[in-house]
């Protein structure tokens, strides 16, 4: 006990802390099922420690005009008119697609990768075609149906340096886009290039640059949902102490190789699923092994920022049924699941604008009373 309080004490809290402090707390897991009939769902916890983004739904109707944030100098950036119409999460009181949707069954979705990100250099000559990095997850949704259509279309497009003023900061993000075909594709920008990654396996998390992740799982290629064989050993006969056997070795901290290993591991080893709302909800179960909570691994650096009351640092964990257009969704406020069906979305009605409800207007437990003795 007393060693264990020293490390505590000292290695934990000197140590760890000291990179909360340089760092905000993000931590994102994106994990990718199919099934039986199927369906394809992307699902993903959106972790942020630093403070409460107050997360909203928004809907976004076809022929929509809509522009990017400005640009370095001020001016104006792209400016376009939405192709489709398209739903989503959107956080920090701005219209920052975190997880989006469109209509034609592509969904987007927007993890942190700080260090390994540089956009392409601001040029004024260009600014009708430049977004802010926060843009990105947006506009491909607006205006593109396939992965095949993001990788011809993004090209033309200019990602820059545009300091996100809820942060202080130019947002240093990847994306990870999905079709209902089954195609998916991670987009960073490396060295001011953007670059496109194949992504099969549907699974990301933060730094470093996805192809490391990749490599990185060559590390695990011991790792088996099934249980180890009894052996003897000079006539001593081991067994496994109990189930789960076959994961020894698995990494069990917060860190993102760590997550990426555990999200390949468990997505890849996950029941079989009937589909629907089946799929979703393994993607659920899977998804709560990396709620991150707030002190043990991820948590505020200032007296400021901690005024905020945040339960988890994991905000909200979603999933899309990129099959039957429904996006599904808990909080950290509310775990009960609740969802929004696309078709049952006009998109074709431009009167009313873009629309936006928070996903918490009442933050009150979400508690049902059990009568033990009801009949």
């Amino acid at each position: 006990m007393k060693l264990f309080e020293f490390l505590r004490k000292f290695t934990f809290s000197a140590a760890i802390a000291s990179l909360i402090v340089t760092t905000p707390a993000l931590a994102c897991t994106g994990i990718t099922l199919r099934g039986d009939d199927g369906t394809l769902v992307f699902a993903r916890t959106l972790e942020w420690g630093t403070f409460d983004l107050v997360p909203e739904f928004a809907v976004v109707p076809r022929g929509t005009e809509f522009s990017s944030l400005p640009m370095p100098d001020g001016g104006n950036g792209a400016a376009w008119t939405t192709r489709y119409g398209v739903a989503g999460i959107i956080g920090a009181g701005k219209f920052i697609f975190a997880d989006v949707m469109n209509e034609e069954g592509l969904s987007v979705h927007t993890f942190y990768l700080p260090g390994y990100t540089t956009y392409q250099d601001y040029d004024p000559a260009q600014a009708d075609v430049s977004l802010a990095p926060t843009d990105v997850a947006g506009y491909l949704a607006m205006n593109f149906a396939s992965v095949d259509e993001v990788r011809a279309g993004l090209p033309e497009m200019r990602v820059v340096n545009v300091i996100e003023e809820v942060i202080g900061i130019v947002a240093p993000v990847h994306y990870i886009a999905r079709d209902a075909d089954g195609d998916a594709v991670v987009i960073q920008y490396i060295d001011g290039e953007l670059t496109f990654f194949d992504a099969p396996l549907g699974v990301i998390t933060n730094s470093p640059n996805y192809d490391w992740h990749i490599t990185n799982l060559n590390n695990y290629l011991n790792l088996s949902a099934v249980a180890l064989s009894p052996i003897k050993l000079e006539g001593l006969s081991f067994s496994p102490l109990g189930a789960g056997s076959g994961m020894i070795g698995l990494p069990g901290d917060f860190t993102p190789p760590s997550r990426f290993v555990r999200a390949v591991a468990f997505s890849q080893t996950a029941r079989q699923t009937m589909g629907g709302f089946d799929t979703v909800r393994e993607a659920f179960r899977i998804l709560d092994n990396f709620n991150v909570p707030i002190g043990a691994a991820e948590g505020s650096s200032s007296a400021d920022e901690a005024a905020d009351l945040i339960y988890s640092a994991t905000q909200w964990t979603m999933a899309s049924d990129l099959t039957n257009r429904v996006i599904y969704f808990h909080t950290q406020w509310n775990r009960n699941v609740r969802a929004v069906e696309l078709d049952s979305i006009d998109f074709t009605d431009t009167s009313a604008g873009i629309s936006r409800v928070s996903l918490d207007a009442n933050r009150e437990p979400a508690i049902e009373q059990f009568d033990p003795f009801a009949q």
